[in-house]
């Protein structure tokens, strides 16, 4: 692993930057990102609370139940980082403000969105549903790593949501006593070098992340070729080092382990802003804390979504740094069985689903785009969300003209309060009013029985629950 690398940079005329920690160019690349792509982000990837209600509710149940446990009657700050488009944020306060029928605990409640890229909190701030409780939250620009604007112990709740792991992570191995992290330098591919006229000011405007000035050439994000090698890392410059290289000796030699370092920064944050009597933080992203997965060489330490990296979280070393920080309660869980537990039923996502057919064609082919099409209108039998949410689904090109004929009739008929995309989690009750018609696809009772109870998969994801107090 500590190889350097085979590439051969003469034969890169391309290269448009240097060698710089793993952790740096991430940071460079979704400031870049969200710059071009902050309207679109739908296009490239969905949250769990991006379209769907149900890991708010349960948020919102979880909040006020351990809010009517205690006897407070002062107003109380609920903050959500990273907050997206802000539906999150609507469907939590739609349901405590549902829930709170003697007023209690809703009127106290003052929601604060915090987001560092100004186009997606403005998204936020217009999302007609949260303009609802418009007297009841804020929108702050800023770090969520570094938010002194905020007094200490001043917070009660903390929602992170799919941001962990796009916070810098570095991705790091143990060599003897020794820690090393990888370095990477970007390229652009041979074929879009040739649709790039200035190439000298495309290298500046990306060096300077300038989106104004990249917005006048072709799209580049998902055509970076990237250089990795390896150096020992700094001692002074690692948070946490100690910590980390506890960690780090339970892992195999040169077996590379992401070490997120954004999200150990937050959990000290967090430890910093939660009063007292604080219900806590709440995180939610994709990870493991199994030490197999993190020992395996092969694991993928990251993703790549429209050219943006988003990296496995290492729920397992930060529960380990939040114990160095003086947590009290700490708790790991896949997020379905929070939700699960939160709502007393058993849920899983369409993607779960497909997974249960016993011939479910190639993800790559048009058949697949054609099953996933006629699952939905048989899930909708059963399934009706409170909120008009229309799927947007688009079919292949390559699909006959007549079966995608089909298809845009059944997706145009879809009822407006159906499943709203592919990760929406649907209740086993749901499933089971809609089994008549999945059962017309093909889809066995049994084997959606053993989906339903399966545990968590070992890189899957996950719930971090964690206060100051026992």
């Amino acid at each position: 692993m500590a190889e350097h690398s085979t590439f051969d940079p003469d034969a890169l005329p391309q290269i448009i930057g240097d060698f710089h920690p793993v952790d740096s160019w991430q940071m460079h690349i979704n400031d870049v990102f969200y710059g071009l792509r902050a309207s679109r982000l739908r296009e490239f990837y969905q949250t769990f609370a991006s379209a769907d209600y149900r890991l708010a509710y349960a948020l919102a149940e979880d909040y006020y139940r351990r809010a009517c446990r205690r006897a407070k009657s002062t107003p109380v700050i609920v903050m959500e980082w990273g907050c997206g488009n802000g539906n999150l944020a609507a469907c939590f306060l739609d349901r405590l403000q549902a829930l709170d029928t003697d007023g209690v605990v809703y009127p106290r409640v003052h929601y604060h969105l915090i987001d560092k890229n100004e186009a997606v909190l403005q998204e936020a701030k217009e999302n007609p549903d949260l303009l609802r409780h418009q007297d009841r939250f804020t929108a702050t620009c800023g770090d969520v790593t570094d938010l002194t604007s905020f007094q200490d112990g001043t917070v009660d709740r903390i929602i992170c949501n799919e941001l962990w792991s796009e916070l810098p992570t570095k991705l790091m191995f143990r060599k003897a006593s020794q820690l090393h992290e990888e370095h990477l330098r970007p390229n652009v591919s041979e074929s879009k070098l040739a649709e790039i006229e200035d190439w000298s000011g495309f290298v500046h405007a990306f060096d300077q992340k300038d989106i104004e000035g990249l917005q006048a050439f072709p799209d580049f994000l998902e055509d970076l070729v990237w250089e990795r090698e390896y150096h020992e890392i700094e001692a002074k410059s690692l948070a946490f080092r100690r910590t980390i290289a506890d960690f780090l000796k339970n892992i195999d030699e040169e077996v590379l382990v992401p070490v997120n370092t954004g999200a150990a920064a937050t959990i000290k944050e967090a430890m910093r802003l939660l009063a007292p009597d604080a219900i806590g933080l709440s995180s939610f992203d994709a990870g493991t804390y199994d030490s197999h997965v993190l020992n395996d060489p092969e694991k993928p330490c990251y993703s790549v979504h429209g050219g943006q990296f988003s990296f496995m979280v290492n729920f397992a070393l930060l529960e380990e740094i939040g114990r160095h920080l003086g947590a009290k309660s700490l708790v790991l869980e896949s997020q379905r069985e929070f939700i699960g537990n939160s709502i007393g039923a058993n849920v899983l996502t369409l993607m779960d689903l497909l997974v249960a057919h016993p011939n479910l064609p190639n993800s790559s082919s048009w058949e697949f785009d054609a099953h996933v099409v006629r699952t939905l209108e048989a899930i909708n039998t059963g399934y009706a969300s409170p909120y008009t949410r229309r799927i947007e689904f688009p079919l292949r090109d390559a699909m006959p003209s007549d079966e995608k004929g089909a298809l845009h009739d059944i997706l145009s008929h879809l009822k407006p309060n159906g499943l709203p995309d592919m990760i929406a989690y649907v209740t086993e009750a749901e499933l089971r009013e809609a089994q008549p018609a999945l059962e017309k696809l093909g889809y066995e009772r049994e084997d959606i029985n053993m989906i339903l109870q399966s545990p968590p998969q070992l890189v899957d994801y996950t719930h971090l629950y964690l206060t100051a107090t026992p």
